[in-house]
């Protein structure tokens, strides 16, 4: 079979990977070609020079990538990147204080006005307004959080860990482990200094000493999912005019697992038919479990190893054949194929070594 010049340009996508560089085994931001046919990926170029530029959001256009900077107290930031798909060269605009520390999650909005940052380690949300070249604006609304939850160890104080713009752009959910809240925002794009507000419902909790991560939406915008880090659970959640509504929990880890739970990442199948997270520390594994249509709920599927150590992020091609996954711990990014039809795995061979990959994103060729 002859593929035409507009089908071999289609297969072929970007991967850019965010890590971190305090290892020494690491220079920044990589770009790969993926090939959405074969699972093999080529390099393309990195951006160097920059301090743990661990997790990385791309804008709607895909000109821009922006970046945290996931360092210590007073050290922590985010910067903006001119980005060219055909070089995959990432061009530096400029960077800017996260104001918290510790930033470890960022998003940017569908219209390019504000990029939003989670700090985990000052327990706080930063939303920074984008100039219209994509850089970084000089203000900044930056909320700080109080309150603690029931383990003393992990939860003494607020800790950030996402920040998710709902589908339609409209509202934010920020995910905060340390006091087992998913913190509700309305969103106006057009007010560059003050762009969050409550929203009519300001929070929900989940079950005491979860710690909830990371947050994802189904492609029919119907229902939510949040990955709790400590207790493995996925809440899920029926949502609609930003307002989630609990359905169920559901539990990723094995019934006669008896060791430390430190789950990770949770993302819905492109096709809406399956939902996978990762586990880390003694489990190493993404878990697969199917999604009723009509509910959100959710049937355990299977599971797979992830053929490395802490599968800290994963990420799955918008055709939905693979699914790749970045082992921080191992240096490693494997890639997975998906069977569409029953949502399972199988290691395809394919690997990247990368010191300490942290995050994976798609971008068109």
């Amino acid at each position: 079979m002859i593929l035409s010049a507009t089908e071999i340009q289609a297969q072929k996508l970007n991967l850019l990977i965010g890590t971190y560089t305090k290892s020494g085994k690491s220079e920044g931001i990589y770009v790969y070609e993926f090939d959405t046919k074969t699972g093999k990926t080529t390099y393309k170029n990195k951006a160097t020079g920059l301090n743990n530029p661990s997790y990385l959001a791309l804008s709607k256009d895909e000109k821009h990538v922006y970046a945290v900077s996931e360092a210590g107290p007073g050290k922590g930031g985010a910067s903006a990147f001119a980005f060219n798909k055909k070089t995959g060269a990432l061009s530096f605009l400029n960077s800017k204080p996260s104001i918290g520390d510790g930033p470890c999650y960022i998003a940017v909005d569908d219209q390019n006005k504000h990029i939003f940052l989670a700090n985990y380690g000052g327990g706080s949300l930063t939303a920074i307004p984008l100039n219209s070249d994509g850089s970084l604006g000089d203000t900044n609304q930056h909320i700080k959080y109080e309150g603690s939850s029931v383990n003393k160890d992990r939860q003494s104080a607020p800790h950030v860990h996402s920040t998710v713009l709902s589908p339609d752009n409209e509202y934010l959910f920020v995910s905060d482990l340390g006091t087992d809240k998913i913190n509700i925002y309305k969103y106006n794009s057009e007010n560059q200094e003050m762009p969050l507000k409550n929203a009519r419902t300001p929070f929900v909790s989940v079950i005491p000493g979860s710690g909830p991560r990371h947050f994802d939406f189904h492609p029919n915008h119907k229902f939510a999912y949040s990955i709790q880090e400590m207790s493995g659970n996925v809440s899920v959640f029926k949502y609609g005019n930003g307002s989630i509504e609990l359905v169920e929990n559901v539990s990723s880890i094995p019934a006669d697992y008896k060791g430390n739970i430190w789950s990770a990442d949770i993302h819905v199948s492109p096709d809406g038919k399956f939902l996978y997270t990762s586990t880390r520390d003694q489990l190493n594994e993404i878990v697969i479990f199917k999604i009723d249509k009509s509910s959100g709920k959710l049937t355990l599927a299977g599971r797979h190893s992830s053929l490395g150590k802490a599968p800290r992020n994963f990420v799955i091609d918008p055709g939905g054949n693979f699914l790749l996954v970045a082992n921080q711990n191992s240096d490693n990014i494997v890639v997975l194929k998906r069977d569409k039809t029953t949502g399972l795995l199988k290691h395809t061979g394919e690997e990247l070594k990368i010191g300490s990959p942290v995050c994976l994103k798609f971008a068109s060729n």
